[in-house]
């Protein structure tokens, strides 16, 4: 999934409709200057995954289960210092 090319802009999908995540996916790999590093179906998933690749940008659905993207937006501050 990821190629960690320091020139890319790095994504991270976070949505539970794995269609969407699909369609996303594949529109960011059209892009020669983007690239992503990571998926996820719940908050809980998106704030780990957040923490493991440290995107640039992060596509955010807001109603997710177990912890809505709201919740997991207002928790990255504090997980990437």
């Amino acid at each position: 999934m990821a190629t960690t090319n320091p020139s890319l802009i790095r994504i991270l999908i976070a949505d539970d409709h794995p269609l969407l995540r699909d369609g996303v996916a594949g529109l960011v790999a059209d892009q020669p200057d983007m690239e992503l590093v990571g998926e996820a179906s719940s908050g809980r998933e998106a704030i780990e995954q957040f923490r493991k690749h440290l995107p640039d940008v992060t596509l955010l659905d807001l109603q997710m289960p177990e912890m809505n993207g709201i919740d997991a937006n207002f928790r990255k501050p504090e997980l990437s210092s």
